[in-house]
């Protein structure tokens, strides 16, 4: 049994080097699109390049993330976190001295390796290493300090891209990881390593990944045309397919196919995929339309993105709370038309917008929709299979929103006709952005209406969620019992 206090110097390391790994992973997350034109323009990359800078990383990160928590039970957490750390510090090296937008995607894509190492293992040390009595305490502070870094990660990022230059949000992983690793391997205790002999599902994690990276490119390529992009995307669908056979053959799945027989966690999860394909759109969009169209500065770009972060962390436990008192159906139906709205009302924001008149409220709107489905989100999912599954559900459901993100940002270009280089132009892409807010606000109603006519209150006694203060915008929490130990 885990026997570390949380008041101890041993669990204040434990917390500080488990915070600080995660970080790392989130604010590349969150960081990386605000630097997005400064990259186009100096690496003299076309807007599918920038895409790819964005979707290289999700692609593996999304693919990867649940076979990266079951090494840790096979090889031990603290070992594949480590490795997780080292590897991402070196492939944010490699990002920022990337000499072209090939390489510069190249090494996002093995960021996304490192960030499915050590995003489940961060909270999994926690979860394995503290006392029962002080691991709810430990995981809602991991958390709310996860939501703190990603509050201000947008304003940092804009801070280093108009400062000492975009590299340095890449480089600034170095030294994080330098102080994070040595931490780590003296003063957080092993665990784990408990299924030498078991299998996990490399086959099915790489089937996922190639899926996603296929489906990925004949999106963003798919106004050019041609008959590779054809080709790219039906052997999308046959790996996908693939994947699918797979999982329902395999005797250690992965994702088991028969967790979607409960019609709540199917339900709830075809919501998340709605909302997270438009935040995900709307987050990689909108800091682009800041800069290229309103003339904002990368810091003020950022930092204009802060209200919506800040209202999830002041907010999101309330708004648990309520959920539990009323159901889930109401929040989950109201907090997407909210984000909806949000959308639209960033219709206005163009040439000479104002931030006060037109920027924030579109943003507090955007923010308060957050709030309201998050939590309610997180604790259906773990409420609609048994407690047994809760970490494997949680698991599926961060995927599924990662990989939501990284369709959105590869198709709505497409969908709302941006050029190549619409970035470079301002009134073309003002005019295809007003069409992408579109598209987003269609995804949430649609989310709505499904939470309105599937979701259900869970039944009593059900596993409830940990995390309560959350401030990621690109995917639900991680929840639950380990994940690992449902993979294994």
């Amino acid at each position: 049994m885990p026997d570390v206090r949380m008041a101890s110097p041993q669990g204040r390391w434990i917390l500080f080097t488990t915070v600080l790994g995660s970080s790392m992973a989130l604010l590349d997350s969150t960081v990386v699109n605000v630097a997005l034109p400064r990259i186009g323009r100096d690496l003299d990359a076309n807007l599918s390049a920038l895409q790819w800078t964005v979707n290289a990383y999700m692609v593996t990160l999304a693919g990867l993330i649940l076979l990266g928590g079951a090494m840790g039970d096979r090889f031990g957490r603290r070992k594949v976190f480590v490795v997780g750390v080292v590897w991402f510090a070196v492939a944010s090296l490699l990002c920022g001295i990337a000499p072209n937008a090939g390489a510069l995607i190249a090494a996002r894509a093995l960021q996304g390796v490192g960030g499915a190492l050590l995003t489940p293992g961060s909270l999994a040390l926690i979860q394995a290493s503290f006392h029962p009595d002080d691991r709810g305490r430990a995981v809602g502070l991991w958390s709310g300090f996860g939501g703190v870094g990603a509050a201000v990660g947008p304003f940092v990022g804009g801070w280093l891209v108009d400062g000492p230059g975009w590299r340095w949000v890449f480089l600034l992983n170095v030294p994080l990881a330098l102080v994070c690793v040595p931490v780590a391997l003296r003063h957080v205790p092993e665990s784990g390593g408990e299924g030498a002999r078991a299998r996990f599902d490399v086959l099915g994690a790489v089937l996922g990944a190639v899926a996603l990276a296929l489906l990925t490119y004949a999106l963003i390529e798919a106004g050019a045309g041609g008959w590779v992009v054809a080709v790219t995307a039906v052997a999308g669908v046959v790996a996908a397919v693939a994947f699918v056979v797979v999982e329902r053959r395999r005797p250690d799945p992965m994702m088991p196919p028969d967790i979607f027989s409960s019609r709540q966690f199917t339900a709830v999860n075809l919501v998340t995929l709605c909302v997270y394909a438009a935040l995900g759109g709307f987050f990689f969009l909108a800091v682009i339309q800041l800069q290229v169209v309103v003339g904002y500065s990368a810091l003020a770009a950022g930092t204009a993105l802060l209200p919506t972060t800040v209202l999830m962390l002041l907010l999101s436990a309330r708004s648990g709370e309520l959920a539990d008192r009323i159901g889930p159906r109401l929040p989950l139906t109201v907090g997407p038309l909210l984000c909806a709205v949000g959308m639209l009302l960033m219709l206005k924001v163009g040439p000479g917008a104002s931030y006060w008149a037109d920027v924030l409220p579109a943003l507090v709107v955007l923010g308060l929709g957050l709030v309201m489905l998050v939590a309610p989100l997180t604790a259906t999912v773990l409420g609609s299979v048994d407690v047994a599954r809760a970490g494997l559900a949680s698991g599926i459901n961060n995927a599924a929103a990662r990989a939501a993100g990284l369709v959105a940002v590869a198709a709505l270009p497409l969908l709302a006709g941006m050029g190549e280089e619409a970035y470079r132009e301002p009134a073309a892409f003002d005019a295809a952005f007003g069409r992408a807010m579109g598209w987003c606000a269609g995804a949430l109603v649609v989310g709505a209406l499904i939470a309105l006519v599937t979701v259900r209150r869970p039944p009593p006694g059900c596993k409830r969620p940990e995390c309560l203060r959350y401030g990621s915008v690109v995917s639900p929490p991680l929840e639950g019992e380990p994940v690992r130990k449902r993979l294994v």
